[in-house]
């Protein structure tokens, strides 16, 4: 199977373009969209949207992955094996690492340089269309990942930064990592960090932010709370998530992606 994740959107044809390359040069090999509706040039947002996904597909999957505001530049085009056996190709900006740390970490990077396997003339703006998509087409046909150019140090590869949690003895702080489409707030804050601070089980949380001050509930699930109220629980990546019952956190607390959080025993 072949996946596709851009920040392109489907108003214009580039989408189709990158199907109709991968069904041209890999007839019969099944495609899938995790999505194109990643915010414009959001390298960050589109690689967490790719560590979401991409566990829940199967080994040996290839994900072709392009927010690329640096197309046709001296950023370096890749693919990277996961030691699962899952390949990840796209631009090396950061965007692919976190799906590659999901998948068990990186065996083998290789940089896409081999005529071979490109189309031709090469877009100066479309690596999607005419480096990635064929990539993965060839790949998925049997071409060995060694073959589309020269092997890479793993530690050449391009990262996002991720700001880790604050943890102390009741209380740990985070930035709001990502926003979703219903308002809700999600941290990188795993039950890990929340049993670190003492905190699991605490039926009852404060939440501070921005100078302001809020006691929440800490549930299981949106429906554990009447519509319109707010609470904390854990999102379905395992992570801690803000959110109102039929509403949007986000407007109710006047959250943006990057404010830090502080979460707190109630004393």
């Amino acid at each position: 199977m072949i996946t596709l994740m851009t920040d392109f959107g489907l108003v214009d044809p580039s989408v189709g373009a990158c199907r109709g390359v991968l069904a041209s040069l890999a007839p019969g090999v099944p495609l899938a969209d995790i999505g194109h509706d990643v915010p414009a040039y959001d390298i960050e947002r589109g690689a967490r949207h790719l560590e979401y996904a991409v566990p829940y597909y199967p080994p040996g999957t290839i994900h072709v992955a392009v927010v690329d505001p640096g197309v046709g530049t001296t950023r370096r085009g890749v693919a990277l094996r996961s030691v699962r056996g899952d390949t990840l190709i796209g631009p090396d900006n950061g965007l692919l690492m976190w799906a590659a740390d999901a998948l068990g970490g990186i065996e083998i990077a290789v940089e896409l340089l081999e005529d071979t396997y490109r189309l031709h003339p090469v877009s100066h703006t479309f690596h999607a269309r005419d480096v990635f998509c064929p990539a993965a087409a060839h790949m998925a046909r049997g071409v060995a990942i060694e073959a589309f150019g020269p092997q890479l140090d793993v530690s050449s590869l391009r990262r996002v930064k991720r700001e880790a949690p604050t943890v102390g003895d009741g209380e740990v702080s985070a930035p709001v990592a990502t926003i979703s489409a219903f308002g809700n707030c999600h941290f990188d804050v795993l039950e890990s960090h929340w049993r670190e601070a003492g905190l699991t089980g605490q039926e009852t949380v404060v939440v501070q932010a921005d100078g302001h001050r809020w006691t929440l509930p800490y549930r299981l699930t949106f429906g554990d709370v009447t519509d319109g109220s707010a609470l904390l629980l854990e999102d379905s990546f395992g992570r801690l998530c803000l959110a109102v019952n039929q509403g949007d956190a986000r407007a109710m607390f006047g959250l943006k992606r990057g404010i830090p959080v502080r979460f707190s025993r109630v004393r």
